[in-house]
Protein backbone atom coordinates (compact mmCIF):
# COMPACT_ATOMS: atom_id res chain seq x y z
CA UNK A 1 0.00 0.00 0.00
CA UNK A 2 1.06 3.66 -0.37
CA UNK A 3 1.16 3.49 3.46
CA UNK A 4 3.91 0.59 3.60
CA UNK A 5 5.69 2.45 0.78
CA UNK A 6 5.95 5.87 2.77
CA UNK A 7 7.44 4.02 5.46
CA UNK A 8 9.52 1.73 3.78
CA UNK A 9 11.16 4.79 2.36
CA UNK A 10 11.39 6.48 5.67
CA UNK A 11 13.16 3.80 7.11
CA UNK A 12 15.41 3.10 4.06
CA UNK A 13 16.33 6.62 3.37
CA UNK A 14 20.02 6.78 5.54
CA UNK A 15 21.29 3.37 4.32
CA UNK A 16 22.26 4.20 0.45
CA UNK A 17 24.50 6.78 2.32
CA UNK A 18 25.97 4.94 4.94
CA UNK A 19 26.49 1.97 1.89
CA UNK A 20 27.92 5.08 -0.24
CA UNK A 21 30.57 5.89 2.55
CA UNK A 22 31.09 2.84 3.69
CA UNK A 23 32.29 1.88 0.16
CA UNK A 24 34.08 4.65 -0.21
CA UNK A 25 36.07 4.03 2.62
CA UNK A 26 36.96 0.61 1.72
CA UNK A 27 38.28 2.35 -1.43
CA UNK A 28 40.32 5.18 0.22
CA UNK A 29 42.17 2.56 2.91
CA UNK A 30 45.51 1.87 1.94
CA UNK A 31 45.99 4.36 -1.73
CA UNK A 32 47.39 7.49 -1.83
CA UNK A 33 46.16 10.75 -3.95
CA UNK A 34 49.01 12.74 -5.74
CA UNK A 35 51.74 13.88 -4.08
CA UNK A 36 51.10 17.41 -2.27
CA UNK A 37 54.65 19.38 -3.35
CA UNK A 38 53.62 22.49 -1.33
CA UNK A 39 52.77 20.51 2.14
CA UNK A 40 56.01 18.17 1.64
CA UNK A 41 58.57 21.23 0.96
CA UNK A 42 57.38 22.90 4.70
CA UNK A 43 57.80 19.58 6.20
CA UNK A 44 60.87 19.16 4.54
CA UNK A 45 61.97 22.53 6.69
CA UNK A 46 62.31 20.54 9.39
CA UNK A 47 65.03 18.59 8.24
CA UNK A 48 67.26 20.95 6.75
CA UNK A 49 64.78 20.90 2.89
CA UNK A 50 65.30 17.40 3.01
CA UNK A 51 61.80 15.51 2.09
CA UNK A 52 62.00 12.47 3.59
CA UNK A 53 58.31 12.25 3.92
CA UNK A 54 56.12 13.18 1.05
CA UNK A 55 52.67 14.50 1.67
CA UNK A 56 49.93 13.18 -0.33
CA UNK A 57 46.80 14.69 -1.27
CA UNK A 58 43.91 13.19 0.36
CA UNK A 59 42.29 10.73 -2.63
CA UNK A 60 38.88 10.65 -4.12
CA UNK A 61 37.73 8.15 -5.78
CA UNK A 62 34.91 8.57 -8.26
CA UNK A 63 31.63 7.09 -7.34
CA UNK A 64 31.06 3.52 -8.19
CA UNK A 65 28.46 2.10 -10.53
CA UNK A 66 26.32 -0.27 -8.59
CA UNK A 67 24.85 -3.50 -10.61
CA UNK A 68 21.42 -4.80 -8.94
CA UNK A 69 20.27 -7.93 -10.22
CA UNK A 70 16.95 -8.75 -7.93
CA UNK A 71 14.70 -12.05 -8.35
CA UNK A 72 11.40 -11.17 -8.88
CA UNK A 73 9.47 -14.90 -8.57
CA UNK A 74 6.27 -15.65 -6.92
CA UNK A 75 8.68 -17.40 -3.80
CA UNK A 76 10.43 -13.85 -2.85
CA UNK A 77 7.09 -11.65 -4.72
CA UNK A 78 6.84 -9.03 -1.24
CA UNK A 79 11.40 -9.29 -0.73
CA UNK A 80 10.93 -8.22 -4.50
CA UNK A 81 9.10 -4.95 -3.37
CA UNK A 82 11.82 -4.30 -0.62
CA UNK A 83 14.78 -4.69 -3.48
CA UNK A 84 13.16 -2.03 -5.62
CA UNK A 85 12.48 -0.13 -3.27
CA UNK A 86 16.10 0.06 -1.73
CA UNK A 87 16.99 0.45 -5.70
CA UNK A 88 15.22 3.16 -5.99
CA UNK A 89 16.58 4.99 -2.59
CA UNK A 90 19.76 4.24 -3.84
CA UNK A 91 20.14 5.96 -7.00
CA UNK A 92 21.84 9.63 -6.01
CA UNK A 93 24.44 7.99 -3.81
CA UNK A 94 26.17 6.18 -6.63
CA UNK A 95 27.69 7.21 -10.44
CA UNK A 96 24.78 5.32 -11.87
CA UNK A 97 22.47 2.37 -10.55
CA UNK A 98 21.77 -0.25 -12.97
CA UNK A 99 18.36 -2.69 -12.05
CA UNK A 100 17.92 -6.03 -13.52
CA UNK A 101 14.93 -8.38 -12.86
CA UNK A 102 14.87 -11.89 -13.33
CA UNK A 103 12.71 -15.26 -13.15
CA UNK A 104 13.88 -17.62 -15.56
CA UNK A 105 15.74 -14.77 -17.69
CA UNK A 106 17.19 -11.56 -17.49
CA UNK A 107 15.91 -7.61 -18.09
CA UNK A 108 17.55 -4.48 -17.35
CA UNK A 109 14.59 -2.19 -15.68
CA UNK A 110 16.70 0.91 -15.19
CA UNK A 111 14.78 3.13 -17.44
CA UNK A 112 11.45 1.72 -16.10
CA UNK A 113 13.07 2.36 -12.77
CA UNK A 114 13.54 5.83 -13.63
CA UNK A 115 10.15 6.94 -15.17
CA UNK A 116 8.01 5.41 -12.34
CA UNK A 117 6.59 7.63 -10.34
CA UNK A 118 6.94 4.96 -6.95
CA UNK A 119 7.70 1.78 -6.07
CA UNK A 120 4.13 0.23 -6.59
CA UNK A 121 3.99 2.22 -9.82
CA UNK A 122 7.49 0.64 -10.70
CA UNK A 123 6.13 -2.76 -9.72
CA UNK A 124 3.48 -3.03 -12.21
CA UNK A 125 5.25 -2.03 -15.15
CA UNK A 126 7.75 -5.07 -14.63
CA UNK A 127 4.79 -7.11 -14.09
CA UNK A 128 2.67 -5.71 -17.04
CA UNK A 129 5.69 -5.65 -19.02
CA UNK A 130 6.82 -9.51 -18.19
CA UNK A 131 10.27 -8.45 -17.22
CA UNK A 132 12.55 -11.57 -16.07
CA UNK A 133 10.21 -13.98 -17.57
CA UNK A 134 11.81 -15.90 -20.79
CA UNK A 135 10.91 -19.11 -20.96
CA UNK A 136 8.15 -20.90 -18.67
CA UNK A 137 8.31 -18.14 -15.84
CA UNK A 138 9.79 -21.03 -13.47
CA UNK A 139 13.26 -19.91 -11.38
CA UNK A 140 16.01 -20.64 -12.78
CA UNK A 141 19.34 -18.89 -12.01
CA UNK A 142 21.17 -20.59 -14.40
CA UNK A 143 19.59 -19.36 -17.85
CA UNK A 144 19.68 -15.78 -15.55
CA UNK A 145 22.87 -15.41 -15.20
CA UNK A 146 24.08 -16.78 -18.04
CA UNK A 147 22.26 -14.30 -19.67
CA UNK A 148 23.62 -11.57 -17.64
CA UNK A 149 26.95 -12.35 -18.46
CA UNK A 150 26.24 -12.94 -22.22
CA UNK A 151 24.54 -9.64 -22.23
CA UNK A 152 25.99 -6.90 -19.67
CA UNK A 153 28.97 -8.62 -18.31
CA UNK A 154 31.51 -7.12 -20.43
CA UNK A 155 30.00 -3.83 -19.09
CA UNK A 156 31.09 -4.69 -15.68
CA UNK A 157 34.34 -3.42 -14.73
CA UNK A 158 36.81 -2.99 -11.51
CA UNK A 159 34.47 0.32 -10.03
CA UNK A 160 31.04 -1.68 -10.71
CA UNK A 161 29.45 -3.31 -7.40
CA UNK A 162 27.62 -5.92 -8.15
CA UNK A 163 24.36 -7.03 -5.65
CA UNK A 164 22.10 -9.92 -5.97
CA UNK A 165 19.12 -10.25 -3.87
CA UNK A 166 17.41 -13.66 -4.11
CA UNK A 167 17.28 -16.66 -2.47
CA UNK A 168 18.95 -18.93 -4.77
CA UNK A 169 16.42 -21.41 -5.46
CA UNK A 170 16.70 -22.86 -9.41
CA UNK A 171 14.31 -25.66 -9.50
CA UNK A 172 16.61 -28.38 -9.41
CA UNK A 173 18.19 -26.46 -12.83
CA UNK A 174 21.68 -25.89 -13.90
CA UNK A 175 23.34 -23.41 -11.47
CA UNK A 176 25.70 -21.76 -13.82
CA UNK A 177 27.78 -20.52 -11.02
CA UNK A 178 30.97 -20.13 -13.19
CA UNK A 179 28.57 -17.09 -14.92
CA UNK A 180 28.34 -15.57 -11.46
CA UNK A 181 32.52 -15.98 -11.06
CA UNK A 182 33.14 -14.74 -13.96
CA UNK A 183 30.67 -11.63 -13.04
CA UNK A 184 32.46 -11.29 -9.85
CA UNK A 185 35.98 -11.23 -11.73
CA UNK A 186 34.94 -8.12 -13.09
CA UNK A 187 33.70 -5.94 -10.26
CA UNK A 188 35.13 -4.26 -7.78
CA UNK A 189 33.17 -6.40 -5.02
CA UNK A 190 30.10 -8.63 -5.37
CA UNK A 191 27.43 -9.44 -2.60
CA UNK A 192 24.36 -11.76 -2.32
CA UNK A 193 21.59 -11.02 0.14
CA UNK A 194 19.19 -13.98 0.63
CA UNK A 195 15.73 -13.25 2.70
CA UNK A 196 15.78 -17.00 3.29
CA UNK A 197 16.57 -18.20 6.91
CA UNK A 198 20.66 -19.21 6.60
CA UNK A 199 19.94 -22.77 7.62
CA UNK A 200 17.88 -23.22 4.45
CA UNK A 201 20.58 -21.92 2.39
CA UNK A 202 21.63 -25.43 0.70
CA UNK A 203 17.90 -27.28 1.32
CA UNK A 204 16.32 -28.57 -1.56
CA UNK A 205 16.86 -27.43 -4.82
CA UNK A 206 18.57 -24.27 -3.05
CA UNK A 207 21.75 -23.57 -4.93
CA UNK A 208 23.12 -21.11 -2.26
CA UNK A 209 26.25 -22.93 -1.38
CA UNK A 210 27.34 -23.31 -5.40
CA UNK A 211 27.12 -19.32 -5.37
CA UNK A 212 28.61 -18.45 -2.41
CA UNK A 213 32.23 -19.28 -2.95
CA UNK A 214 32.19 -16.68 -5.24
CA UNK A 215 30.85 -13.55 -3.26
CA UNK A 216 32.77 -11.10 -1.55
CA UNK A 217 29.65 -11.18 1.28
CA UNK A 218 26.61 -13.30 1.64
CA UNK A 219 24.08 -12.24 4.12
CA UNK A 220 21.02 -13.36 4.98
CA UNK A 221 18.23 -10.60 4.64
CA UNK A 222 14.77 -11.19 6.01
CA UNK A 223 13.99 -7.57 7.42
CA UNK A 224 15.42 -3.86 7.64
CA UNK A 225 17.92 -4.72 11.12
CA UNK A 226 19.55 -7.39 8.72
CA UNK A 227 19.88 -5.05 6.02
CA UNK A 228 21.46 -2.27 8.51
CA UNK A 229 23.62 -4.89 9.58
CA UNK A 230 24.71 -5.78 5.94
CA UNK A 231 25.83 -1.91 5.81
CA UNK A 232 27.62 -2.03 8.97
CA UNK A 233 29.43 -5.27 8.18
CA UNK A 234 30.94 -3.23 4.98
CA UNK A 235 32.96 -0.92 7.52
Amino acid sequence: SSQEVAELSAILAPLPAQLAASLAAKRRHGRHGRIDFRRTVRRSLSTGGVPLEPAFRRPHPPKPELFVLADISGSVATFARFTLQLTTAMRTQFRAVRCFVFVDGMDEVTDVMTEAADVVDLAERIDAAGSGVHLDGRSDYGNALTTFHRRWGGQVNSRGIVLVLGDARSNYRFPAADKLAATARRASRLYWLNPEPRAAWSDGDSVMHEYAPHCDGVFECRNVRQLKEFVARLD
